[in-house]
């Protein structure tokens, strides 16, 4: 026994630690999943996937934490596509729903929500991101507007209580939010890619505007249980936040390797162990998943 410290207070403290653990492990989570969370020239702001998505698609995840030995599951991930209004004007509502599971649900309670509105031709006009943390409500608007071959994105962060951040930023290229990064993959064409190729994009994450890369490895299985493999391709993201525990290779994605192109496996490298997201289900999608092959 340490010396001044009794066997109750070091049973307190220990829990105390053990709580402050899983908060750190469960905020970089949260941190990971707004990447799944996670275009074409940035005065377009339009990303060419029309063809690949389907209204009213609806894609299922299982979301892991893994930390040495152990790898629970740590909640569930929804992404839907549906028309939608913005101001008045018709276009698409892309989402992601996020919540905790089993024992992270009764640590530390998270409900996310994401939303990307486009326009008919999938030109990015807004993100919101509503977040749940334990007993702390937030609130994220992006506003996406092309302007002189950059844009602007006027960041606007708040809680029920008061504004954290209100700031316009500027960048040139390939602009885009957290959620719609994954539109971005979806439509890129695989027959004009070679191993090797690079995707550079800029990501506004409160009043930070963060270089995302993501490196082409060409294809790959995925293997889920014995009976279940998925065709797909595989690539690397770089990422420059301070949120991961690398900058290159920060994550990993794999997209299935059929007409759909939806994501069926991401990784993360975490300051706090490793995040992992693996498909489930889906239904109304465009095209038959052909990527997944079974064997009986």
């Amino acid at each position: 026994m340490l010396k001044g410290i009794g066997t109750t207070e070091m049973k307190e403290r220990n829990a105390g630690n053990t709580q402050a653990v899983y908060h750190r492990r469960l905020r970089s989570l949260y941190l990971f999943m707004i990447w799944i969370g996670f275009s074409t020239l940035a005065f377009a702001q339009q990303i060419p996937v029309k063809s690949r998505v389907n209204v009213h698609e609806r894609v299922e995840c299982d979301v892991y934490f893994k930390w040495g030995l152990l790898m629970p599951k740590a909640g569930q991930a929804t992404i839907s596509v549906n028309e939608g209004r913005y101001q008045a004007k018709p276009g698409y509502n892309y989402k992601l729903l996020f919540r905790t599971t089993g024992m992270f649900e009764r640590i530390f309670k998270m409900r996310d929500t994401l939303e990307s509105n486009f326009t008919q031709n999938f030109q990015l006009i807004k993100n919101q991101k509503r977040a749940l943390e334990g007993n702390r409500y937030m609130i994220d608007n992006l506003s996406f507007t092309p302007m002189n071959n950059q844009t602007q994105v006027h960041s606007h962060r708040y809680s029920l209580r008061e504004t954290k951040i209100d700031t316009v930023m500027y960048a040139k290229g390939i602009v885009l939010d957290m959620l719609s990064a994954i539109l971005y993959l979806r439509s890129l064409d695989w027959n004009k890619m070679s191993s090797g190729d690079e995707f550079p994009i800029t990501v506004p994450v409160g009043r930070d505007m963060v270089n995302v890369r993501f490196r082409y490895n060409g294809q790959a299985i995925v293997e889920r249980g014995e009976n279940v493999k998925y065709k797909t391709r595989h690539f690397y993201i770089d990422i420059y936040d301070e949120a991961f525990t690398q900058s290159k290779e920060a994550a990993e994605i794999w997209i299935g390797d059929d007409e759909n192109h939806i994501p069926v496996r991401i990784r993360a490298k975490l300051k706090i162990g490793t995040a992992e997201v693996y498909y489930k289900s889906s239904s109304h999608l465009r095209y038959p998943l052909n990527s997944r092959v079974e064997i009986r």
